[in-house]
């Protein structure tokens, strides 16, 4: 459940999760929900916290005290990444019943047991070596499903404190992942967003080490009735042959690849510790666009990292143009306590927040281009919502999209595009 809708509630008496973060929450918020029904729990609110920025945890904070104003008789419980790197900063909040870690939140006798155990139970999350697959029936909405294929992160960026969160990078074996698709397809979902920490580092901890292309491609030859598949953030040098040709010869998977670029100069990235080059990710955009023309990008970029200058964020700002980036997640950079960015010199905050808004602008713009560019166009959409003769649904290029009439959640229709606003599209039913 989203944060949106469930403070707009009143009284909470039943089980509701919040998620704060990425698409492997909303995954694994399914199962929180699952696991803490199967184990009877009742008058509870689990919150499901992020760590990506500093403001992600003033909001789980935040949240947290809403919550408990609305629902003074509530029992709240944290769990998720920012629970797992600090479990300190909830355990002293007077509003929290129990910490919980990103281990301990997928276990069934974590519920089971929640009211024996002690009020922090957050193990170390690098001892950990698999991730378990867990069957879930479906999401809020019956339009599209994520299915975790990898998690946790062998990389250390100077930056990021989510490793500590997830720990290393390890894979769910293809079989459970068939297993997870194919339960989703029997309750009518028509989408599959594959997610993880680091998918391009999917299958080198399993035998045969697959690599992320061959396990979709063994995929789709299993589940044939899978009719739509994304993927989450990719990183651009990390793209096998296989997922290569797929990109260019797969109509099943979508036409928008999402990129973990973070910024487009290379003495930042450099300093960021990642593993490509600006030049990288602009090879990557030019090939992905000579074997699918249609081809969208998005991309997160960090804003103001400590020691860039003007013309480092001015080599940042032309990534979007160099690589054709439509969709941007712009973080404006926060230090994070412990990691060797933070120890780097900082920058104002005035100058981050303008950097920061310098490439919302910036992205805006590559947006609007790009949805002029489907007026006039046949496509088609992904029914999201559909009430009081308005459909809401996303294209394949993933662009939203609004049509006047009806249609049934989950399927997926051809549509015109007769006009873009820049940020969303107008369409009437082809």
């Amino acid at each position: 459940m989203t944060l949106q809708n469930l403070v707009s509630a009143n009284q909470v008496t039943t089980l509701q999760v919040i998620t704060l973060g990425c698409r492997l929450n909303t995954y694994e918020s399914k199962v929180i929900e699952d696991l803490a029904a199967q184990a009877g729990l009742s008058n509870k609110v689990f919150i499901n916290t992020c760590a990506v920025t500093a403001e992600a945890e003033r909001q789980a904070r935040q949240t947290i005290r809403k919550i408990a104003r609305e629902n003074p008789n509530v029992e709240i419980i944290v769990t998720g990444c920012s629970a797992q790197i600090n479990p300190s900063q909830y355990r002293d909040m007077i509003e929290v019943s129990k910490v919980i870690g990103n281990e301990e939140k997928m276990q069934l006798n974590t519920y089971m047991n929640l009211q024996t155990t002690d009020r922090v139970v957050v193990s170390d999350i690098m001892e950990v070596k698999e991730t378990a697959a867990h069957l879930v029936s479906g999401f809020d909405g019956k339009a599209r499903a994520f299915v975790q294929v990898q998690n946790g992160c062998d990389h250390r960026c100077t930056f990021c404190t989510i490793p500590f969160g997830r720990g290393n990078s390890r894979s769910v074996a293809i079989g459970e992942i068939v297993s997870q698709i194919r339960n989703l397809l029997e309750n009518d979902y028509q989408e599959i967003v594959f997610t993880g920490v680091d998918i391009t580092a999917y299958g080198a901890d399993l035998p045969g080490q697959p690599t992320l292309g061959q396990m979709i491609r063994r995929v789709l030859a299993l589940v044939p009735e899978l009719k739509r598949l994304r993927l989450s953030s990719l990183d651009p040098v990390e793209i096998d042959e296989d997922l290569w040709r797929l990109i260019g010869e797969e109509p099943k998977l979508m036409p928008h690849l999402h990129l973990s670029l973070q910024a487009g100069d290379n003495m930042i990235l450099k300093r960021m510790k990642r593993r490509h080059l600006r030049e990288d990710a602009i090879v990557f955009s030019n090939r992905a666009k000579e074997l699918r023309p249609d081809v969208v990008f998005g991309a997160d970029l960090i804003a103001g990292f400590p020691t860039e200058t003007d013309e480092m964020f001015t080599n940042s700002l032309r990534i979007v143009n160099d690589c054709d980036l439509t969709y941007l997640h712009v973080f404006p950079y926060s230090p994070r306590p412990g990691t060797p960015a933070a120890r780097m010199p900082q920058l104002k905050k005035d100058v981050i927040k303008e950097r920061a808004r310098q490439l919302r602008v910036a992205g805006e713009r590559a947006q609007l281009r790009k949805f002029k560019g489907f007026e006039g166009k046949t496509i088609n959409v992904l029914v999201e919502e559909s009430e009081a003769n308005l459909i809401k649904g996303k294209t394949d290029h993933f662009a939203p999209i609004q049509i006047q009439g009806s249609a049934s959640v989950a399927s997926i229709i051809l549509v015109k595009v007769v006009q873009s606003t820049g940020k969303y599209l107008i369409g009437q039913i082809a």
